[in-house]
């Protein structure tokens, strides 16, 4: 089983293909299961490395420290032990977030990154709304209610998608779903709501391209860009696993992005991917 041990954790990963690196990074109470649509689209042109989250799908569970930076810095350490160079990373909800602190705080690392429902960025009532939802987390009644929080945001899913959302949160241990969730928005460098989230993305200086389903918040992200190869699309009525909702659509999206940016690139960079 392809395992790596870093430090305080061993993580679950794959790594599969041949060509320029894309690192896949799931979302709470997910795992690298939630990229089966994408897996092996983007490995017909790219290294694709799916992680598992400390705490998440078949990664060990540490008794503490699941912020977003810690997140990054797991990942880090990975490409390092891989010998890979640079990716391109795809994050989703908390993936998102983690792909940004791996954008701002590992730049050499990241070609550029691609944000899915990104968690960062919330509104500062969606942030009090979620502190009085947290609070309700640490038993099994709150996996329950994390599970029917999900559900609320995917209304176009077929329901063996929801049940298999549903499973999945069920299933992780609630003392993990809590913690992961109060480090995700309420620990001391938390990077989710604003105005916290744009002093951050001010600092990234990557190519971005993000995926909004709440027209608001992809004009939110559009006034974050830093780089002009960077793009917001607002897929308005889908749900927040929009790489699921639409995966030939994404990844068609995402692959074209991908190859422009090479395109773009010195002939240099691109010998370089």
């Amino acid at each position: 089983m392809p395992v790596v041990e870093l430090g305080d954790v061993d993580m679950f990963f794959t790594d599969d293909g041949d060509g320029p690196p894309v690192l896949l990074v799931h979302g709470w109470t997910c795992d690298s299961h939630d990229w089966v649509f994408q897996l092996d689209a983007f490995a017909e042109r790219h290294r694709v490395i799916a992680v598992d989250l400390r705490g998440h799908g078949r990664s060990s569970a540490p008794a503490s420290d699941y912020t977003a930076q810690r997140y990054a810095a797991d990942i880090a350490l990975l490409l390092e032990r891989l010998g890979v160079d640079q990716v391109v990373v795809v994050g989703h909800s908390l993936g998102g977030s983690v792909a940004a602190v791996l954008a701002v705080e590992y730049p050499e690392l990241v070609r550029a990154m691609v944000a899915v429902e990104p968690a960062y960025g919330q509104p500062e009532a969606a942030v009090e709304w979620m502190r009085e939802m947290s609070a309700q987390f640490g038993d099994d009644a709150g996996n329950e209610l994390a599970t029917q929080l999900q559900a609320a945001t995917e209304p176009l899913a077929p329901a063996w998608l929801r049940t298999w959302h549903r499973r999945r949160g069920l299933g992780m241990r609630p003392d993990l779903l809590a913690q992961s969730f109060q480090d995700m928005y309420f620990s001391d460098t938390d990077i989710s709501g604003q105005p916290r989230t744009d002093a951050y993305l001010a600092r990234r200086t990557c190519p971005t391209l993000a995926f909004h389903r709440l027209p608001d918040m992809a004009e939110w992200e559009r006034g974050m860009l830093t780089h002009a190869g960077s793009r917001v699309v607002s897929w308005e009525g889908g749900g927040h696993w929009l790489h699921q909702d639409r995966p030939v659509e994404f990844n068609a999206l995402v692959l074209s992005w991908i190859g422009d940016l090479t395109t773009a690139e010195t002939p240099e960079l691109q010998a370089q991917a």
